[in-house]
């Protein structure tokens, strides 16, 4: 589950971390993530890599479980927070001289068998065993999530290029206004359609105050949009003396299409079919929650005792 990253998975890591604590002193997960990243040959760039939910980062992620699965199987010993310690057992097993340690070594541990069998629930152990065989429990729920996602917004394109022109246009002020523009719902449906150029759709305020209005072209195709069109969105634009705007279709934009927009001196956003539907799922238009599930850890400034 490596994406494409040389970033091995965690169980590969699994050996070079027992084998860096083989000395038997205490070390901390930081200052071993950068031995084993030189050890790989792990790019600065690649240990800058994030979970798709971007709130840490892979490298450590696999390393962090590499070291909880060792301890779990009575390898490693974790005296505090961040840090880890090799056990006799430990040091029994490099005495082996393994050429690798995976799940199925330390399987051959009863406590890591009870850790993995702890938990009864079917579902659990799904995510629980897709996790061992390609990547950490946070992996295999992230990229869960992504490919549930994915799937929804294929859906949510289809769907909304089944609509009639006209409730497309309703359905981008809903969404630009649950993004924050526009102001309220009737404010922005007020000004959407009443610009009457040829090459403008609709203007919406940037805010609620109304300091600055973007115009908005939105269009319902199956054809890609090409460089002719965006150019006469940004001749409307500079028409209208105007500095912002958005051109939103349910289909895509060619590569010279999306060149021209990076040299215009107005800015010009493209939305494609993709980010739209991205958009409707991450600002909750068109969809509805079903199901929700929290991450937790340890608050460990709860355990300080004065």
């Amino acid at each position: 589950m490596c994406n494409g990253m040389a970033i091995p998975d965690y169980q590969t890591f699994m050996l070079p971390l027992l084998q860096l604590a083989e000395d038997g002193k205490e070390h901390k997960l930081t200052t071993a993530i950068d031995v084993l990243a030189n050890k790989f040959n792990i790019s600065d760039e690649e240990k800058e890599e994030l979970l798709p939910s971007g709130t840490q980062t892979i490298i450590y992620n696999r390393i962090g479980w590499a070291r909880t699965y060792l301890h779990k199987a009575g390898l490693l010993n974790t005296p505090k927070r961040g840090s880890f310690q090799i056990t006799n057992r430990g040091k029994e097993l490099l005495k082996q001289h393994p050429k690798e340690i995976n799940v199925n070594t330390l399987n051959q541990y009863d406590e890591f068998k009870s850790f993995r069998t702890a938990n009864k629930d079917k579902v659990a152990n799904k995510v629980q065993d897709e996790a061992y065989n390609f990547g950490t429990p946070e992996e295999a729920l992230e990229y869960g999530y992504q490919r549930i996602n994915e799937n929804l917004s294929e859906e949510l394109l289809k769907t909304v290029k089944s609509c009639s022109p006209v409730f497309f246009e309703r359905l981008v002020v809903d969404l630009l206004v649950n993004m924050g523009y526009g102001g309220s719902r009737k404010e922005a449906g007020e000004v959407l359609g009443k610009s009457g150029d040829g090459g403008i759709d609709g203007i919406i305020k940037e805010d609620k105050l109304g300091l600055d209005i973007i115009y908005v072209q939105a269009k319902r195709w199956e054809n890609v949009v090409g460089r002719p069109e965006i150019q006469k969105f940004a001749g409307a634009l500079l028409g209208q003396k105007a500095r912002k705007g958005i051109f939103i279709t349910t289909s895509g934009f060619t590569n010279d299409a999306a060149q021209y927009v990076k040299n215009l001196e107005n800015k010009v956003i493209l939305i494609d079919g993709l980010r739209l539907a991205e958009l409707m799922i991450e600002y909750n238009l068109g969809v509805s929650v079903l199901a929700n599930y929290e991450i937790k850890n340890i608050d460990t400034d709860y355990f300080i005792e004065e």
